[in-house]
């Protein structure tokens, strides 16, 4: 008979549709906790009382020297598992309810300068240049050359930045991308989000092309087909894009950069086309539809990162900064 807890996991991947990555993170935050109270899963009820789940915050924030941050999750977690367990009526309520978390600061989103971005573009034209791209179909060698590699793997980094910036995707949505969900004559891609959500995002014309232009290199030097289950987005080898490789492919591009410092990373570009498109005065309710958010509150995070709104408001209605 599977534990309480192999059931959980097996309802958050069958009805709750969560990602394996996240149910594997679920149970390492639950094994922790059963490893804590010294039980095993048939007894773990009997510890799930306010003062154990309690003692357990202390140990791993002071013992374990944990951020609030991690802290919170580990109870979200574990809330998460009292809940469950409370609706299969295994237990009366939940303890971790009854405690007050660990206050979070609060954490403006990092982000990079319009400036910057379009100075990269521009050095990095001519990897969505029809002509240039074109001149290596008949290279000697093939896709088996360094040259040839490295130019591929080129356009493919520029490709990757020019998606995560211009349609603001999650990684793993980026990932998830099949040829199917490009729809070059709607001008849209279909993305599947968190929970198995779908969005339609509109792109720019000059998207569609550089999409268009990649899909016709990966026939002429992959030998790619046409098939529209496969991959939009594909190594050198024709595998699958995979979390650490758009990692990289962004801290690479990203970090020659003029004009970009500090974290370099797919949700920072995330973060900074959202500010961008509060600042041009796109209203929150647009914002969190085009990003895929479940609540304005997620969304609401944007505004505090907007100073340059705020600064054009403030100078054109402050009285002081009109005499000015």
């Amino acid at each position: 008979m599977p534990s309480p807890k192999e059931e959980y996991l097996t309802w958050l991947l069958s009805v709750r549709r969560y990602s394996p990555r996240t149910v594997e993170i679920y149970s390492d935050v639950l094994d922790r906790f059963v490893k804590y109270c010294k039980c095993d899963w048939d007894s773990v009820t009997q510890y799930l009382v306010p003062a154990t789940v309690r003692s357990w915050e202390v140990s791993l924030s002071e013992d374990e020297n944990l951020s609030p941050k991690t802290v919170c999750l580990h109870l979200s977690v574990l809330s998460g598992f009292c809940r469950h367990l409370c609706a299969e009526g295994r237990l009366d309520s939940n303890p971790v309810s009854r405690l007050k978390r660990p206050r979070l600061p609060r954490r403006i989103p990092k982000m990079f300068r319009r400036e910057s971005m379009d100075r990269y573009f521009e050095d990095t034209a001519r990897y969505a240049d029809p002509d240039f791209v074109r001149s290596w179909y008949g290279a000697e060698g093939g896709i088996g050359t360094k040259a040839v590699k490295e130019f591929y793997d080129a356009c493919l980094r520029r490709l990757i930045i020019s998606i995560l910036y211009q349609t603001a995707v999650r990684r793993a949505e980026l990932i998830s991308l099949r040829v199917k969900d490009f729809d070059p004559s709607r001008r849209t891609l279909t993305v599947t989000g968190k929970g198995d959500k779908m969005r339609e995002i509109p792109i720019t014309d000059s998207l569609c092309g550089e999409i268009l232009l990649y899909l016709e290199l990966i026939e002429r030097l992959l030998g790619g087909s046409s098939e529209v289950s496969r991959p939009l987005l594909v190594t050198s080898t024709s595998a699958a894009l995979y979390p650490s490789a758009v990692d990289r492919a962004v801290k690479k591009e990203l970090s020659g950069a003029e004009g970009i410092s500090g974290r370099k990373s797919p949700h920072v570009l995330r973060h900074t086309i959202a500010t961008e498109l509060l600042e041009d005065g796109t209203s929150l309710e647009s914002i969190k539809e085009f990003l895929g958010h479940s609540s304005l509150a997620a969304t609401q995070v944007y505004t505090h990162a907007s100073i340059a709104q705020l600064s054009k408001i403030y100078k054109s209605a402050h009285p002081r900064a009109k005499k000015q």
